[in-house]
C-alpha cells in the first residue's frame, strides 16, 4: 500500500520557520515528481512548489524567496522548507507524488499566528 505521511506542522509566529517532511513508501520515488499543496479555510488547493526527479523546482509566485522544496531520493523524503512565514500561509499542507498515476498525503495542519 502506498503511504505518504506528512510531518512538521504546527504553530509558529509571523516571521518564523518550519521544515515540513514527506516520506513516502511503496512508490518508485526517483521517478515521480513530488509537490507541496494547500488549502486554507474557504479556499481552493493551491500549488505550492514541485520538484522533478532530476531536481528541477516550481513555486507559486506567493511563496518564491520563502520557500525551498527538496527532496532525497535515498530516504524516499521530500521536505519544504518554510522561512518567513505569515499568516496568510496558514493552511492545510499535503504532499503529492505525481508520475503515471498520483497520490496523496493526509495533510498536515501550519498555522502562522503570534
Amino acid at each position: 500500500q502506498v503511504r505518504l505521511v506528512e510531518s512538521g506542522g504546527g504553530l509558529v509566529q509571523p516571521g518564523g520557520s518550519l521544515r515540513l517532511s514527506c516520506a513516502t513508501s511503496r512508490i518508485i520515488f526517483s521517478s515521480y515528481i513530488m509537490g507541496w499543496y494547500r488549502q486554507a479555510p474557504g479556499k481552493q488547493r493551491e500549488l505550492v512548489a514541485t520538484i522533478t526527479s532530476g531536481g528541477s523546482t516550481n513555486y507559486a509566485d506567493s511563496v518564491k524567496g520563502r520557500f525551498t522544496i527538496s527532496r532525497d531520493n535515498a530516504e524516499n523524503t521530500v521536505y519544504l522548507q518554510m522561512n518567513t512565514m505569515k499568516p496568510e500561509d496558514t493552511a492545510i499542507y499535503t504532499c503529492n507524488a505525481r508520475w503515471v498515476i498520483q497520490y496523496w498525503g493526509q495533510g498536515t495542519q501550519v498555522t502562522v499566528s503570534s
